[in-house]
């Protein structure tokens, strides 16, 4: 009886197979993909299947089995990294990573307890299919005169991996047209072409954006400047200037989401602080303000509020254009006398802001060396927020006045953990132990913030200041939205919930002021900038920035995140759906469709801004470009 030939080629289709279906499967346990309709699932089914054809299918051209199989073994591998490296950065981010945030490896040190956070015990299963391949390797028969696949054969196989790509790409686009002008929204990109083809993409898109800078000349920021100038909102005359030649401290409150704001945790008042500065009549409190962030996180918040314009899609600004020309806030107010600073009790060089802060014209970077940290004094990510402002405050009696202070806080980091003797509530009680420690490290905040008030008018710095809080990004991700919608006694968390729990708060405390009150208008951290120069008198008119001023009657209420969503006073645009405020219902997309088209628009010039470094060409004093802008 003849023996049986096995195809030299048998481990590639196993490999094939494996892949596919631990892929598959990670979609499904892994990731929060939103499927609408069984055409969504089943795109998500097929489509890493033609990457992994073309991946693998290179084995094809060797012609020795142990060449295949070293392949096989080496391509497998790599790919379960990529899909792992997804999978722990899903956890924490509730993101799909990007090439830009594969090179903030000086991030990665400083990350101790949230590597360990994202982490699980039967996390080699995520590399099930190398096993598999390795076993097969060693059980299937090696046949000296097994069978090879010829030129024919190799050409009708990329035929087929061609055909499921187009057949993968068509079904796509008619669920989502357009889809591959949509590079900022991964989870899209995700569902409908697979993790393995949108990394491939993300490549081609970055390689793009590399491009843009060196062929860019100032000419594109002529059709920039003209929207901006026709959609800039006029200053209100009674508050320009009116608070001018005054101290401006803003702090970034990491992590601080409005849903804790005058809100209760199992009876406990979360923030009795900042609850009291709601109705302070020093107090301007913004009940419906957002975090912009994207990949980016504290770092995009940060650039948000300094330029008016967003972040990056796909990774953080401050990594991929640090070398950038801006025209920042701390710039302007540079040139109108301010001593500028940041204060912030970390190492200089984590989120490149040792370089970026060069390219903002910051001129005082107080970081870790500056403050006294002691294991005593610091937990999680460093210093505890309490001796940092304590620390801080110290530090502004001997700056030149007038300054500005951004101050950025650390101990409401995730995974939110605190020492003994600095817990005032008891942790809540839901499956999800990150929900439960947010509201004792959210109260820690709280009155750390109290302290600075204190602080500051021990030290003399209260009157003559403008103390402007706000939250930086979200803390508590749609990881936990069973969690959150126990405390927040809903049966789900929909799209539009998660699109308005990206709310945080803003106050802008002067005190003295007295005409504080409760302000509705739906704004976000791109509006800082111009509303915090107005009120020192300070003319934004030529600046390029997208924000408008949070005190002018033009201000539209209209706040574009990052990934494409929205919200306006009226409408919530989430998940490719349009929703009606405050109903939640859903809506006919017709009454969201000027506004998308916006978004598309405003998220667009301020990509091209930065991926052209387009500053560079532009005079901010005059409105001008300058004359050796254009080639």
């Amino acid at each position: 009886m003849k023996a049986f030939k096995w195809p030299i080629h048998s481990i590639t289709l196993i490999a094939i197979v494996a892949t596919w279906i631990k892929t598959a499967i990670t979609y499904h346990t892994s990731f929060e993909i939103n499927i609408e309709n069984p055409m969504q699932e089943f795109i998500l089914i097929i489509n890493p299947l033609s990457s992994l054809l073309f991946i693998y299918g290179l084995s094809l051209f060797f012609k020795s089995s142990k060449a295949v199989n070293s392949y096989l073994i080496m391509a497998s591998i790599l790919l379960s990294i990529v899909l792992y490296a997804n999978v722990a950065f899903y956890r924490f981010y509730n993101d799909f990573i990007t090439l830009p945030v594969l090179f903030q490896t000086n991030n990665f040190g400083e990350l101790g307890t949230s590597v360990s956070a994202i982490t699980n015990w039967y996390d080699f299963m995520f590399f099930i299919d190398v096993i598999v391949i390795i076993v097969a390797i060693k059980i299937i028969p090696k046949f000296k005169n097994s069978l090879k696949i010829n030129k024919n054969g190799r050409r009708a196989y990329f035929l087929i991996a061609l055909a499921i790509s187009f057949l993968n790409l068509g079904l796509a686009e008619t669920q989502r047209p357009e889809l591959l002008t949509r590079s900022f929204d991964r989870e899209l990109l995700v569902k409908n072409i697979g993790t393995y083809n949108y990394h491939l993409y993300d490549i081609y898109i970055q390689s793009k954006s590399s491009a843009q800078r060196a062929l860019a000349d100032g000419s594109e920021l002529v059709e920039i400047d003209n929207y901006v100038q026709a959609n800039q909102a006029s200053v209100n005359s009674e508050m320009f200037g009116k608070y001018k030649g005054r101290n401006v401290i803003l702090v970034q409150l990491e992590s601080l989401q409005s849903f804790v704001i005058n809100n209760e945790m199992n009876g406990e008042e979360v923030t009795p602080f900042l609850n009291s500065l709601t109705n302070d009549p020093d107090t301007y409190y913004f009940n419906d303000f957002y975090h912009q962030t994207g990949l980016g996180k504290t770092s995009d918040s940060e650039f948000l509020v300094e330029n008016s314009l967003f972040g990056l899609g796909r990774g953080a600004v401050f990594f991929t254009h640090g070398g950038n020309t801006y025209n920042s806030m701390a710039e302007k107010l540079g040139k109108n006398g301010y001593f500028t600073n940041v204060m912030h009790s970390n190492n200089d060089s984590f989120w490149n802001r040792d370089v970026m802060y060069d390219a903002l014209k910051i001129s005082k970077f107080y970081d870790v060396n500056d403050y006294t940290v002691s294991d005593e004094n610091s937990v999680n990510w460093g210093l505890k927020d309490i001796p940092f402002f304590e620390q801080s405050v110290d530090m502004m009696t001997e700056m030149p006045q007038p300054f500005y202070s951004r101050m950025i806080t650390l101990t409401n980091h995730y995974p939110f953990y605190l020492d003994e003797e600095d817990i005032m509530i008891p942790e809540y009680t839901s499956d999800s132990g990150t929900l439960n420690r947010y509201f004792q490290t959210v109260r820690y905040l709280d009155e750390s913030i109290k302290v600075l008030f204190e602080e500051l008018k021990e030290k003399g710095l209260y009157e003559n200041s403008i103390i402007v809080l706000y939250g930086d990004h979200y803390g508590i991700s749609e990881n936990h939205n069973n969690a959150m919608a126990m405390y927040l006694d809903k049966e789900e968390i929909t799209d539009y919930d998660s699109a308005l729990l990206q709310s945080v708060p803003l106050y802008i405390h002067i005190p003295g002021s007295g005409d504080g009150q409760v302000i509705e208008k739906t704004s976000g951290q791109i509006d800082l900038r111009p509303t915090i120069l107005h009120l020192l008198g300070i003319n934004t008119s030529n600046d390029m920035q997208l924000g408008a001023d949070l005190f002018s009657e033009e201000h539209q209420d209209f706040v574009i995140f990052r990934d494409g969503r929205f919200v306006t006073s009226d409408y919530v645009f989430a998940g490719e759906k349009c929703y009606e405020r405050p109903s939640g219902e859903e809506i006919d997309i017709a009454a969201c469709k000027p506004y998308i088209e916006r978004a598309q628009v405003e998220l667009n010039y301020s990509d091209k801004i930065i991926n052209g470094d387009l500053l560079r060409f532009y005079d901010e004093e005059t409105g001008n470009l300058k004359k050796e802008a254009v080639k």
